[in-house]
């Protein structure tokens, strides 16, 4: 009888157990994260080291694709181009000469050089005969045998030298000196395409629509390679950047559908979460909610839609998407 009333009582116990889960799950706040409003920025970096001459547009300004931001100095890099040019050009020439092969008369002078080389090997040769018999019968000393013979020596081997320099010159230009000259060509053109890149990339374009968002440098200011010289805030509207709770990151997805709400704003905007961090980070200061504190949060974010599109960046917002 006493085991009939305790399992009466558990049963009891098990079912308001339930009762109680079933209300705290009911009356539980939905997911909520904080967070700001921004926008996709693109930074232009300055692509030379030189003063800024104009700048057209203000902060906060909107701008079209295309349209100029801010001018550089161009002296120095116009003159750099028109080297390289220049240089491009003495190449074509080159290869242009190389490609001609030798002058006729370059050839008819090699063959006036053979003609005169061999002339004076058989006016040697004919000394050192008529000397050679006389050396060996002691009439002239042996030293001038020798100097004759080494004489007729030499004049054979620049006979030999000046018919290799005739043959040379008529074979042509080998295919080795070509390759040569049209790599140097092509060298000279490509660094001539890079001077006149950066030269028309020292007008400061818009690349896409946009925002101006910052200048950092002004009229006058000389900016460092790489510097910053634009920030524009680009996209048909923004996203925000939100910080999920750990606790709550299990119940959030890729592409769930949540609710935006705007400081300032009485309307929510509707969003969809386009990414979503796989590794935690330490919450920000403006997302502490008592006990989160302590722990950690991953960032997300949420594009807008048009609606959105006025919004400036940097507002703070609340997203809540159901349990």
């Amino acid at each position: 009888m006493a085991d009939r009333h305790e399992r009466v009582a558990m049963r009891r116990c098990l079912l308001a157990l339930a009762a109680a889960f079933v209300l705290t799950a009911c009356s539980a706040p939905p997911t909520q994260a904080l967070g700001t409003l921004e926008y996709d920025r693109v930074t232009l970096p300055a692509p030379a080291a030189e003063r800024v001459a104009s700048v057209q547009v203000h902060e906060g300004e909107r701008v079209h694709a295309g349209q100029s931001l801010l001018r550089l100095e161009v002296a120095r890099t116009l003159a750099t181009t028109q080297a390289a040019q220049a240089q491009v050009q003495q190449q074509r020439e080159a290869l242009a000469e190389l490609q001609a092969g030798p002058r006729t008369e370059a050839i008819a002078q090699a063959r006036a050089q053979l003609m005169a080389a061999q002339a004076q090997a058989r006016d040697a040769q004919a000394y050192f005969a008529r000397l050679q018999p006389l050396g060996r019968r002691q009439l002239v000393a042996a030293a001038d045998v020798d100097r004759a013979r080494a004489a007729a020596g030499n004049a054979d081997a620049q006979v030999k030298a000046t018919q290799a320099a005739l043959a040379e010159l008529e074979h042509g230009t080998r295919s080795e000196q070509l390759g040569q000259g049209i790599a140097a060509l092509q060298a000279s053109q490509a660094q001539a395409a890079a001077q006149a890149i950066t030269l028309d990339k020292l007008d400061i374009t818009a690349p896409r629509d946009g925002v101006v968002d910052s200048i950092p440098y002004k009229l006058g200011d000389q900016a460092p390679v790489g510097a910053p010289l634009a920030v524009l805030l680009v996209g048909s509207a923004p996203y925000a950047r939100i910080y999920v709770p750990e606790q709550q990151r299990a119940n959030v997805h890729v592409g769930d559908r949540v609710q935006v709400q705007v400081a300032g704003r009485e309307k929510a905007f509707a969003g969809r979460i386009r990414s979503l961090r796989s590794e935690p980070g330490f919450t920000p200061y403006y997302a502490l909610v008592g006990k989160d504190a302590a722990r950690l949060s991953y960032l997300a974010e949420v594009q807008l839609g048009r609606d959105a599109s006025e919004l400036p960046a940097g507002l703070p917002v609340k997203v809540q998407w159901p349990r």
